[in-house]
């Protein structure tokens, strides 16, 4: 699978390379800049492309807008963005904007776990989400006011935070120390307290993770 990489830190981009070399891709190009980053992705049309969120010039949300670029003319390369510090608006509007399939947002400190970042880099690449622990975490402090998930037992939230970070039912039931089959069942309640209709089960979860991060009922 090939790769690109936009990390305006030199030695954070060796190290990515090297990452993702272990982790099986071919790096195809690294820049140092969202200007770049597109240039890359049009010429090598990667599985994926790895992107700061600030990068020069302005050193804001240039890699967010790139990224937001990418998805929208290129639906065939995931995206996974690295930020220093949480910024929660980031992954909520790439979720929103692109039906959240092949979309990961984590913290740097994230890539020193490489094992942990590996998984999330191949999850990504497949089409499904990553979304770091301490986003999850803060957006459940900033909410105010009226829960909309309040029809959602305890367990069911924490589920639920799960799906957000992106994980299997395999993952979230060794996380919870139970079964898979009561992770599906809480699932399912999960998707009829949220009044989503059956579809897809791919779909549901998108929509489910949707709600979550955006809190409206």
């Amino acid at each position: 699978m090939r790769a690109v990489i936009a990390e305006d830190s030199v030695l954070l981009r060796i190290g990515l390379v090297k990452v993702l070399e272990m982790a099986g891709f071919e790096v195809c190009a690294e820049t140092g800049d969202a200007e770049g980053l597109l240039a890359a992705v049009e010429e090598h049309r990667p599985q994926l492309a790895l992107v700061d969120v600030r990068m020069p010039p302005g050193f804001t949300d240039e890699g967010v807008r790139a990224a937001l670029v990418i998805r929208g003319q290129y639906p065939g390369t995931a995206v996974l963005l690295l930020s220093q510090y949480v910024e929660e608006r980031y992954a909520a509007d790439l979720l929103a904007a692109q039906s959240g399939s092949g979309i990961g947002y984590l913290l740097k400190q994230r890539v020193a776990d490489v094992e942990e970042f590996i998984d999330a880099l191949r999850r990504v690449a497949a089409g499904g989400t990553a979304l770091d622990p301490q986003v999850v975490a803060q957006l459940l402090l900033r909410r105010g006011g009226p829960d909309p998930l309040e029809r959602l037992t305890p367990r069911e939230r924490e589920v639920l935070a799960l799906m957000a970070e992106g994980r299997s039912n395999a993952a979230i039931a060794q996380a919870l120390v139970v079964s898979e089959s009561a992770v599906a069942k809480h699932i399912n309640n999960i998707f009829a307290k949220l009044d989503l209709p059956p579809a897809a089960e791919a779909h549901r979860r998108v929509l489910a993770v949707l709600r979550f991060l955006d809190g409206t009922p």
